[in-house]
């Protein structure tokens, strides 16, 4: 009988990697393509993402609200596409407003799950466009929150010990988040070693978005907790949901692009990221 949970846990492992087996070389072909593919790629998957976030709060039933919001993401991600920034921040304003006029109920939860996935299709496609180091940058940013989530998985499991928060994540360990972050720190080491950026700030840089990507997955985890969710949908075998898959991925692109911007402006993200 003591051997029965291991089942489970073996199969969900074997769905993980083969999902990832599937899904990973789609996003760095797309990722190094950039462009309208990247650009189209990460407009679906935040469209996903507002959907995912309106079933979670139990808002999907507004069904104008869904619709407006997809359309106005999908109107951003075209403009952004044609590297057309001020229409793309137009079309995502006016979304912003008609998803507030529609929402009758759950306003709040729906507007932030608008500005969530805004944020994500923003940061990820602005951070990609950057054609001196967008590509650098953006697998720098992919590889840290995969090393994290690795890093993570099997020294949680392997290592076991207190909850890291017992009450929002049941399953996250402290081990797990030291895994995770030492994960990130692996690959910051390598990119340095590789010649693209410094050492001791790429390390930094690692650790501050492998931490900002473990909030993420909190957050994510948080808001499903308040709404007796558990996965935020079945469409990925063995993750769940892209809320379940990319919780980390947002926040650190958000945060990438940020720290980008504030360094090099809208046309050097990447450069401002990378280059210290």
């Amino acid at each position: 009988m003591a051997a029965q949970p291991t089942v489970p846990a073996s199969r969900n492992l074997l769905m993980r990697v083969l999902a990832a087996v599937v899904l990973v070389p789609i996003a760095l072909g797309c990722a190094y393509a950039g462009g309208v593919l990247w650009s189209a790629l990460v407009t679906l998957a935040v469209i996903g993402l507002f959907i995912e976030w309106l079933m979670v709060v139990d808002a999907l039933r507004q069904r104008p609200v869904a619709v407006a919001g997809a359309i106005a993401l999908a109107l951003a991600g075209v403009c952004l596409a044609l590297g057309r920034f001020e229409l793309a921040l137009l079309a995502a304003v006016v979304g912003l407003a008609v998803v507030a006029a529609l929402s009758s109920q759950s306003r709040l939860w729906a507007v932030a799950g608008y500005l969530y996935a805004g944020a994500a299709l923003f940061a990820a496609v602005m951070l990609r466009a950057d054609r001196e180091m967008g590509f650098a940058a953006l697998i720098f940013v992919l590889l840290v929150v995969w090393a994290t989530d690795i890093g993570g998985y099997f020294a949680g499991r392997g290592i076991g010990g207190p909850k890291l928060w017992p009450r929002v994540s049941p399953n996250k360990t402290w081990a797990g988040a030291v895994g995770g972050f030492l994960g990130s720190l692996l690959v910051s080491a390598g990119f340095a070693a590789s010649g693209i950026g410094r050492m001791v700030p790429l390390l930094v840089l690692g650790g501050v978005l492998s931490v900002a990507g473990q909030l993420g997955d909190l957050f994510e985890s948080a808001v499903k907790r308040r709404f007796g969710v558990k996965d935020s949908s079945h469409i990925i075998p063995g993750h769940g949901g892209l809320m379940d898959r990319l919780d980390s991925l947002v926040v650190v692109l958000a945060l990438a692009a940020v720290l980008g911007f504030v360094r090099h402006g809208a046309d050097g993200i990447g450069r401002g990221l990378m280059v210290w």
